[in-house]
């Protein structure tokens, strides 16, 4: 028998630990209260006879705690329960010491792991991480409700970036770079002004990126789109530059033409290669580089659109390019991440910017992003609305301001806390009434784990973070002004994620997600989520949203706890990771088509975001022909595979 510790550890059953915990307990009690041996050995072999091959350690000591008062030791009993009290006090007491240790030793597997984007060895990151480590641990002992803390140790839910937690720090942002940009903003103290021009613009971008990556813990995006007006400026002082040097007219409007176009084309180049440079080399204090996504999308309303496609243009052909490392071998960058926006003008099918859809196809190939957004899909699901989410995962809720215009820039997300589906398949044990009443009781955890989240950063002020709260980053407040209106009334998101809906149906309908009923069970599932969501919302004026969880770490994480309580269960714990959300198990072949007009379903339901991902086998013909099927039913996909060209 294998008893399951509280840190989710499966150790062998010792019964001698059983005896010397009750024998403890006698110690504290005098003559008849006493256990005798044979009342103790008669203990130890009902908990043997149980037969089970797992048991949890708090399982035992209910056990032993029912025995002692079924045979009348009622003071004994006592007794063990303040034993076992005094035993969960040590538990509380600080854990750091072997986790910091195991840091600084880089010995750490879990925060080498969890913290695959950093250089866990290089000191600059190191104190990021044993910050992060007292901060799990304060979260854990001191700052978490005791029954959150022991849902996300036991894998019920997954309280996201505990290691910030002790901070008063949100989650991503959806940058208002157009305001800071158009309006100025402040960087350490230091006033920086309008650009006048592509190349300060790009410069001012990305210290923008770096000040907000080192205060918040999540994703950052921005509109790519905000630029096309700085490109316009270098080229209106290009021209007045040539026309001066030409005031003779000793050369022809068209030499003069070439010149400005040759200048623009050099400071547009050099200005992306700003962006994408800096943002892979600065530093945020958490030890890494900012990580953020730039959304692209031509907007054929926008007075710049050209400029913003020559803007397009260049960050493809760049990132196709890659970046040079350490040995001066051009590799993929992983930042910024990448989302293009496919509309009628660029869907391959004969509209006026195909020739950047072909490019993007060219830059998936070979540097995995960008990523696709259907503006034609998301209008249909967002009231008209196209927009970036906060970095490549979450999506804001609609929300209008007081003139009644939708604002999607300057919001963010406060926190989100993810629920394990295939646990709660594995303990109802095919009984559906039980799942049911299983799911609602976990959300309720959820959303008092959420709430923890929305909670923290009350009475938060502007001080804490001025680029965010100050500087237009997301707003204009004033000097200690308090953050609160932003985290009311849906301005700001908290989101409800979820895991492995493919493993529950199998777990609780006994067939594959693919087959009709269990696509209906899940869907019937995924909008249960969707209305405790909005049942939320109305309840407290807050921004709930639900959206599908794409985190591998999670992943591994969650089923790597049921491996430990549940041991292999084929086709559900036997895997290295539960499937994402709710996409098809990676084990089914499946055309991809098919998988892609299958989960255009569920994206439909989820209003927090969605994504569906794609593995490209035969190149660039076929990512074509997907290219025009995602604009006609997928809201939001991206490629796994990157195959040199």
């Amino acid at each position: 028998m294998k008893v399951i510790k509280r840190d989710g550890r499966a150790v062998d059953y010792e019964k001698s630990k059983i005896e010397i915990a009750i024998q403890k307990a006698n110690n504290e009690v005098k003559g008849e209260e006493k256990a005798s041996q044979e009342e103790i050995s008669n203990i130890i072999t009902y908990i043997e006879d149980l037969g089970k091959k797992r048991i949890l350690v708090e399982d035992i000591q209910d056990i032993i705690e029912q025995k002692l008062m079924e045979i009348g030791k009622y003071d004994l009993a006592k007794k063990y329960i303040v034993y076992r009290y005094t035993r969960a006090l040590v538990r509380k007491k600080n854990t750091t010491d072997e986790s910091i240790l195991g840091l600084i030793k880089n010995s750490s597997k879990d925060a080498m792991n969890a913290n695959s984007n950093k250089n866990a060895i290089a000191a600059s990151t190191q104190r990021d991480l044993i910050a992060g480590e007292v901060s799990k641990d304060l979260t854990k002992r001191i700052l978490l409700p005791e029954k959150i803390s022991k849902a996300n140790e036991d894998g019920i839910l997954y309280f996201h970036d505990d290691e910030y937690f002790l901070q008063p720090i949100h989650n991503c942002t959806m940058v208002n770079i157009k305001d800071m940009l158009d309006n100025g903003t402040v960087l350490n103290g230091k006033m920086i002004e309008t650009p006048n021009g592509f190349g300060v613009a790009c410069t001012v971008l990305t210290e923008i990126l770096a000040t907000i990556g080192s205060s918040q813990y999540g994703e950052q995006a921005v509109n790519i789109e905000h630029l096309g007006k700085y490109l316009r400026k270098s080229y209106d002082k290009f021209k007045k530059q040539v026309d001066e040097i030409n005031i003779n007219k000793n050369f022809s409007n068209e030499v003069a033409e070439k010149t400005v176009s040759r200048m623009l084309q050099s400071e547009l180049s050099s200005g992306v290669q700003t962006l994408e440079y800096q943002i892979n080399t600065l530093m945020a204090t958490n030890g890494k580089a900012p990580i953020a996504t730039l959304f692209l999308r031509l907007d054929e309303n926008s007075k710049y659109v050209q400029e913003n496609a020559m803007i397009i243009e260049e960050i493809l052909k760049q990132r196709i390019k890659g970046i040079k490392d350490e040995n001066g071998d051009y590799t993929t960058p992983e930042l910024p991440k990448l989302i293009y926006v496919l509309d009628e003008n660029n869907s391959l099918n004969g509209g006026k910017y195909d020739y950047l859809t072909k490019l993007a196809i060219k830059c998936s190939l070979k540097r995995k992003y960008p990523y696709y957004i259907s503006a034609k899909k998301m209008k249909e699901n967002y009231d008209g609305q196209v927009f970036s989410p906060m970095g490549t995962r979450h999506f804001l809720s609609l929300w209008k301001d007081e003139n009644g215009k939708y604002k999607f820039e300057g919001r963010f997300n406060q926190g989100l806390v993810s629920i394990n589906l295939p646990q709660i398949g594995i303990l109802s044990k095919n009984d559906q009434e039980k799942f049911w009443n299983l799911l609602n009781e976990r959300l309720e955890l959820c959303k008092e784990a959420l709430m923890c989240k929305h909670y923290a950063l009350l009475g938060t002020v502007s001080d804490v973070s001025p680029i965010h709260w100050m500087y237009g980053g997301i707003s204009r407040l004033g000097r200690n002004e308090k953050i609160d209106r932003l985290l009311k009334n849906g301005y700001s998101t908290l989101s409800l994620g979820y895991v492995g809906v493919c493993e529950m149906v199998k777990l609780v309908k006994g067939v594959s997600i693919t087959q009709d009923e269990g696509k209906a069970f899940a869907l019937k599932v995924i909008k249960l989520l969707k209305s405790t969501v909005k049942k939320w919302k109305d309840e407290t004026g807050l921004g709930f949203v639900l959206c599908s969880e794409s985190s591998e770490q999670e992943c591994r994480r969650f089923i790597k706890i049921d491996r430990e309580k549940f041991g292999k269960i084929e086709g559900i714990t036997d895997q290295e990771c539960y499937t994402n959300s709710y996409h098809m198990n990676y084990q089914e072949e499946v055309d991809v088509f098919e998988k892609l007009k299958f989960e255009s379903e569920f994206q439909k339901v989820l209003n927090g975001g969605a994504i569906s991902y794609i593995d490209i086998k035969n190149g660039e013909k076929e990512i074509e022909d997907i290219i025009r099927f995602i604009y006609d039913n997928v809201q939001y996909a991206g490629f796994n595979s990157k195959l040199e060209i």
